[in-house]
């Protein structure tokens, strides 16, 4: 049981801007503001993973390109990138300049899209690794 001298909890790192408002709040109140942002964290959440769904439905590469890659004997398995997480990350065509396009595998990171290359779709295009890192 806490007493009743108990120092106060200390804060997040805040900007002042949230911070001061909050302390200023009833207990009820800041209950109300904490369930609130439970449930706004795990909305977003649920945002960002449609989003990540739905470009990936949009810009993954099919299961003919998938072949198409393995038998130039192109890795298709993130687990064979070094830097590749091996869950969440797709291939895609990504466009460098005009006709020049190349396999990337794409993948979100916190907040951020990464990516890496793998090869060019046409392989006369590009001297870049044609094989897993």
């Amino acid at each position: 049981m806490a007493s009743e001298n108990s120092s106060k909890p200390s804060a997040p790192d805040l900007p002042a801007y949230l911070q001061e408002p909050l302390e200023r709040q009833s207990p009820d109140r800041l209950e109300s503001i904490a369930d609130y942002a439970t449930e706004l964290a795990a909305w977003k959440r649920r945002q960002r993973e449609r989003e990540l769904r739905q470009k990936r439905a949009e810009e993954a590469v099919d299961d003919e390109e998938l072949e198409s890659l393995e038998k130039r004997e192109i890795a298709t398995d993130p687990e064979e990138y070094e830097d590749v997480p091996t869950s969440g990350a797709y291939i895609t065509i990504k466009e460098t300049k005009p006709g020049y396009h190349y396999y990337y595998w794409q993948w979100r990171d916190g907040e951020n899209w990464r990516n890496e290359y793998i090869a060019p779709v046409n392989p006369k295009q590009g001297t870049g690794s044609n094989t897993a890192q």
